[in-house]
């Protein structure tokens, strides 16, 4: 039965007004909290703002419906478990660039560069796996000579032009001279209005994005490269997938994740409970044996970077409510390498100077162990 309007705006009012009551509780479910400080009062704004935002993503979509039966899920899942990780991803082809538009945010300009990009996606994906355009903005000096790269890979509903306020590319191009990459996953930025659309409640779409995201950073890699005395790779949020896949494929310098989450589908299933029993059978099949297989190929904790140990940074978000804790504390024990706890918020951490001077030393000292 599809939910009325009058009924949605119900369910609307009835989440929003509980993003305190959630947020304090969540909070003192973690311990050590109080808002009578400053601090304590700052983290109950970051992790309301947590609340909020995946309150509005999640209400504001579409409402959640069964793309297709579960049994057509099982060959697929069958194919690529056979196929493994590394028959899944094919070596990416060549970036043959289609355009270059010169584009201004302010005084600040930037190249959006767009290329025809094959994912070369197992046959069994079918249509999800064909060719569409990519695009990528580029941030790089007026020399040509070669300087260390990021690669910035943006979280779920970004993609934009607040991409570059939100990786601070301005100062990471002024003060540590990094030239930088931003790769716009597929259904984002630009893309969003193009085929295909992604993230989605369909997992296979979602298994078949994400995979087609990480052949389009390993293709933008293998572009710069020979004009890079380092490469890193960093990956926010729903980009942190994507990062945490492409590393284990090109030997990237130094790869950092920031927010972390793990099971793309599984996440998108722990907060469609705002949908009360409107996303019943939605839930159903996200939390289904085929759907965690499926998931199984775009999984971090199946890979290793190739970066060394030493050149892998996490930051996690101690009172994070969309991804949660749990995925960058696994994640550091299977990668090793540092991790930092940011003490509000998955948001709030993209406004943290602690976590940005953070950044700023991991780059310079991969920077400073180029060759």
């Amino acid at each position: 039965m599809v939910m009325r309007p009058q009924d949605r705006a119900r369910q609307i009012a009835r989440e929003i007004g509980g993003v305190i009551p959630r947020s304090v509780g969540a909070l003192t479910e973690a311990g050590n909290w109080t808002g009578r400080t400053a601090r304590g009062l700052r983290q109950l704004g970051e992790v309301a703002l947590d609340e909020l935002v995946v309150t509005g993503m999640t209400l504001t979509a579409p409402p959640p419906s069964v793309h297709t039966a579960i049994e057509t899920y099982r060959p697929v899942a069958d194919e690529l478990t056979r196929l493994g990780m590394a028959g899944c991803y094919a070596e990416p082809e060549p970036l043959q660039i289609k355009n270059i538009r010169w584009r201004m945010l302010g005084k600040f300009a930037f190249e959006e560069v767009s290329y025809e990009h094959d994912p070369r996606l197992p046959g069994c994906f079918g249509e999800l796996a064909a060719p569409t355009t990519a695009v990528c903005n580029v941030v790089r000096s007026d020399t040509r000579r070669p300087r260390p790269w990021l690669i910035w890979v943006h979280g779920a509903g970004q993609g934009g032009l607040s991409d570059l306020a939100v990786a601070r590319v301005g100062r990471i191009r002024r003060e540590l001279g990094f030239n930088v990459a931003l790769p716009v996953q597929p259904g984002h930025g630009v893309r969003r209005r193009s085929w295909p659309t992604y993230p989605d409640t369909d997992p296979l779409a979602n298994v078949a994005g994400m995979m087609r995201a990480v052949s389009e950073v390993r293709a933008v890699i293998h572009w710069i490269d020979p004009q890079a005395t380092v490469v890193v790779l960093s990956g926010l949020s729903l980009g942190s997938g994507v990062a945490a896949l492409a590393s284990a494929f090109e030997p990237v310098d130094g790869v950092a994740l920031y927010t972390p989450i793990l099971g793309l589908n599984a996440m998108i299933a722990n907060h469609l409970h705002r949908w009360g029993d409107e996303a019943a059978d939605v839930l159903s099949v996200l939390g289904s044996d085929v759907v965690t297989e499926l998931t199984s190929v775009i999984d971090p904790l199946a890979v290793q970077p190739l970066a060394p140990e030493n050149r892998r940074l996490i930051v996690g978000a101690w009172n994070d409510q969309m991804a949660m804790r749990a995925p960058a504390e696994l994640l550091h024990e299977k990668w090793g390498g540092e991790l930092y706890w940011h003490d509000g918020s998955h948001v709030g951490h993209v406004f943290s100077g602690r976590v940005q001077a953070v950044t700023e030393r991991f780059l310079r000292e991969v920077a400073g162990q180029a060759p």
